[in-house]
């Protein structure tokens, strides 16, 4: 899809109808306490609207509906193919409002509209599809059996589910969440970023017309405490999904325990390495990879190349090279179709990130931070036993780390608490697949996620209990049940 002007994206975000309240069994509420919050955009500071600022007590009201819902069947026992039909029309509508969705993205977030028109709404679209196609292709299995007996392993719908998203990627996350969760039969009730409610809100909407049933998709905003923990802690909750900050997440397996012990699925932080060894081809392409990793949605990202670890006798001349990249990616107005990085999420987030700054003692490259915005910037680290090196930034900030050979490297590289993705340049091939099995990371040689058909997680600090994307998703929002039949003639079992 061809990108639009300035000017006529701006004459969209004017016209724009921006929800406000809960969407709860099939329409929108206030919250019961009548409270709101305000929605800024980050890039602005202007208010964009007053959500609703739900509560426990909304939480368990659309926790009953969803439950309703699921023990109904009105969507947890329609076939397949029928469940896949309205993901389908949803994926559908999305297309045909998808310059709405992705500027209203863009002013919430702060993200460019580069990136919204043309990675996240795509690929949100994308996902909606690609469960809803798997839908009625997941088999399930048949145990070896004898003459006496036929065992069947199906799969069943979890029940009600709660779904966390993080601020980063709100419709994309949205969908890694909510496409496997109805494809499986779920009823869902989703807790949105507080910074970032408009597009889930939204596509709640979308998806009521798009025919999915009343209580089935529940979008419930409100910060942490009020709409977070009650969901983690809700009795009539079977599972939850949870992407953000690996100390918000460790909460909900506290949560778990205290409550009703439901499944728990976490997707949490990265310290991700990029290692450059010295026998590495074509720097200019490596600088490339490395820029991308590191700047990309303004570095506000868990599988962001944070880290690089280079050799020493190629740093300078990779350095060169990731100076001219970086250039391009300028800072400036996010509904700039030109613009590249936008303003950070919000203020606390900005000072946050400037805050580490100020605490980098070699920059050589950027370091400007200034009404929210903050520029590419590249450091140099003595080592790795360091703030800046061990903790996740969520800034457009790499940090360079001078190495002498490959197993230092590798030990540098998974010398953290996470283990979310890694890459590693090289031209050996066999270094390479070495390296990558060494790698203590859910994902290797990508700073990214893979696509759609790959499973992604972490290992360590950076994920539990499951994955998203690829069949694999599925299995989190299900459970299996054993079914055995026994085939004995009753004859043959007399006793004489």
């Amino acid at each position: 899809m061809e990108l639009l002007t300035q000017e006529e994206y701006k004459a969209l975000a004017a016209g724009l109808a921006l929800p406000n309240g809960a969407f709860i069994d099939g329409g929108y509420r206030p919250a019961i306490s009548g409270r709101t919050f305000e929605t800024i955009n980050p890039a602005t500071g202007e208010t964009l609207a007053d959500i609703a600022a739900c509560a426990a007590e909304d939480v368990d009201i659309a926790v009953l509906k969803a439950r309703k819902a699921f023990d109904d069947g009105r969507w947890s026992r329609q076939h397949p193919s029928a469940r896949k039909d309205v993901l389908i029309r949803l994926a559908k509508l999305m297309t045909r409002n998808a310059r709405e969705l992705a500027v209203m993205e863009s002013l919430d977030s702060g993200k460019t509209i580069y990136d919204c028109d043309t990675v996240d709404l795509p690929e949100t679209i994308h996902c909606l599809k690609w469960h809803a196609e798997m839908i009625d292709k997941i088999y399930d299995q048949v145990a070896p059996a004898s003459d006496d007996h036929i065992a069947m392993v199906v799969r069943e719908p979890i029940g009600v589910v709660g779904l966390v998203l993080p601020w980063n990627f709100p419709l994309l996350m949205l969908a890694w969440k909510i496409a496997p969760a109805l494809a499986a039969g779920c009823s869902v009730v989703v807790k949105p970023a507080e910074e970032t409610s408009l597009t889930a809100l939204r596509v709640a909407e979308l998806a009521a017309e798009a025919g999915l049933p009343r209580g089935v998709l529940n979008v419930v905003p409100g910060g942490g405490a009020e709409v977070g923990e009650p969901i983690g802690r809700h009795m009539d909750i079977d599972m939850v999904s949870f992407t953000g900050s690996t100390v918000t997440g460790k909460r909900f397996l506290r949560y778990s325990a205290d409550s009703n012990a439901k499944e728990v699925v976490l997707e949490m932080g990265g310290k991700n390495p990029a290692i450059v060894l010295e026998d590495v081809e074509n720097l200019d392409r490596v600088a490339s990879h490395v820029v991308n990793g590191a700047f990309w949605n303004m570095g506000e990202n868990c599988s962001a190349s944070s880290r690089l670890i280079v050799h020493k006798d190629v740093k300078n001349a990779l350095l060169q090279r990731i100076a001219h990249h970086a250039k391009q990616w300028n800072v400036g107005d996010p509904l700039a179709p030109e613009t590249r990085m936008g303003a950070l999420v919000s203020r606390a987030h900005f000072d946050k990130v400037r805050g580490y700054l100020e605490q980098a003692e070699s920059v050589l490259l950027g370091g400007k931070a200034e009404d929210g915005f903050v520029e590419a910037t590249v450091i140099e680290l003595a080592g790795n036993n360091v703030a800046l090196a061990r903790e996740e930034i969520f800034g457009p900030v790499l940090s360079v780390i001078e190495v002498s050979g490959f197993d230092e490297a590798i030990a540098i590289a998974n010398d953290t608490d996470y283990g979310l993705c890694a890459s590693i340049f090289t031209a050996n091939a066999k270094r390479a697949i070495r390296g990558a099995r060494a790698l203590q990371a859910g994902t290797v040689n990508c700073f990214g996620e893979g696509d759609i058909s790959t499973p992604f997680g972490g290992y360590k600090q950076s994920g539990f209990g499951g994955r998203d994307n690829g069949i694999h998703a599925h299995d989190q929002y299900t459970q299996l049940k054993t079914i055995w039949i026994d085939l004995a003639d009753d004859a043959d079992e007399a006793v004489d």
